[in-house]
């Protein structure tokens, strides 16, 4: 009864991280270039049903998948498989990759030979996360069909706020031109796998300590605004020094680092679906103690303070009555 009670709590996990990316009828699939400075970032683990192909090309980004840490810079071209569990941990400041996904029904409509056939799998052959590095013409080659077929796309700040799919209730993808998107994602997806296939698929990666991985789960889980770091490595089962230190090595940012980015993570879901009409419940909603470290984490995120960063136009309330006019600027 315990080892199915375990099963059980695992499975909920798991379906619980599938992630629904409100793809219209009429859409084979999306394409976006998201950048560190417009793009809030989206932590948590997650997966979808629909193949993902990352191209970083600009900085580094950092994944935690089965357990490992991967980072990837410029020239990177990486792909996540519907059953793959992906967690975004870090980028820096400068991080611009594109994301394209791509639909069950458009691979298999596409990939009928065998050159393509593993395009099909739900989990890559072998571990971690299957990559190579591109050299620098297939690169550019690869980056200018990106390009061509974004030009017709939504403005990139609001693709970026709504991290591509639509964080808020009712934003969905669009792109002025679907048919044309619809056949060069089906070339860029066959694309993709031909400056694969032939080239190493192995990263050097970092294997996180149980202790880590731990600590990863109940931070992505917790909804209390403490930041009693002995409290969270009694419960991992090492002293808070240890876990201190282990995490920075490991994960590549520091425990705190880690906790307010979740945070601003949990902030824009709090502010999308409140309604933007009232910041501070947003801000409490996101697990932070005070408006005041709200305040710190998000200008040392953004460079620039909340109310002159959300949404241009929103009326945004602090909880004293007192409404403001805001500018989006990135």
């Amino acid at each position: 009864m315990f080892v199915f009670s375990l099963f059980v709590r695992f499975l909920a996990y798991f379906v619980g991280m599938l992630e629904d990316l409100k793809l219209r009828p009429g859409y084979e699939g999306f394409l976006f270039l998201a950048e560190s400075v417009r793009n809030p970032p989206v932590l948590r683990p997650h997966r979808h049903v629909e193949l993902e192909l990352n191209l970083v090309a600009e900085g580094s980004i950092t994944y935690i998948v089965d357990g490992e840490r991967f980072t990837f810079r410029k020239g990177a071209l990486l792909w996540f498989f519907p059953a793959q569990l992906h967690q975004l941990v870090d980028r820096t400041a400068d991080a611009a990759y594109y994301v394209a996904v791509f639909k069950p029904d458009l691979i298999r409509r596409s990939c009928r030979g065998p050159r393509y056939k593993d395009l099909k799998r739900q989990k890559p052959r072998g571990s971690g996360i299957l990559q190579t590095e591109l050299p620098p013409r297939d690169f550019d080659d690869l980056r200018r069909e990106m390009d061509a077929l974004i030009e017709d796309g939504l403005d990139p700040d609001l693709l970026n706020r709504e991290a591509g799919f639509g964080l808020s209730a009712g934003f969905s993808f669009r792109h002025n031109d679907p048919d044309w998107l619809n056949a060069g994602l089906r070339h860029l997806l066959l694309y993709g796998w031909r400056l694969q296939q032939g080239r190493s698929g192995s990263k050097q990666s970092v294997a996180l300590h149980p202790a880590v991985r731990k600590a990863l789960a109940m931070i992505d889980r917790e909804t209390a605004t403490s930041d009693d770091a002995k409290a969270l490595a009694r419960r991992c089962g090492v002293s808070d020094a240890y876990l201190s230190r282990l995490f920075h090595r490991q994960v590549g940012v520091t425990l705190t680092r880690y906790r307010n980015s979740i945070r601003i993570s949990r902030f824009w879901d709090a502010w999308r679906r409140n309604g933007q009409d009232n910041l501070l419940e947003a801000v409490y909603k996101a697990g932070f103690g005070s408006y005041a470290q709200f305040f710190r984490v998000f200008t040392e995120t953004y460079g620039k303070g909340p109310r002159e960063a959300l949404r241009a136009g929103a009326k945004v309330s602090d909880g004293s009555g007192v409404d403001q006019k805001s500018t989006f600027t990135g």
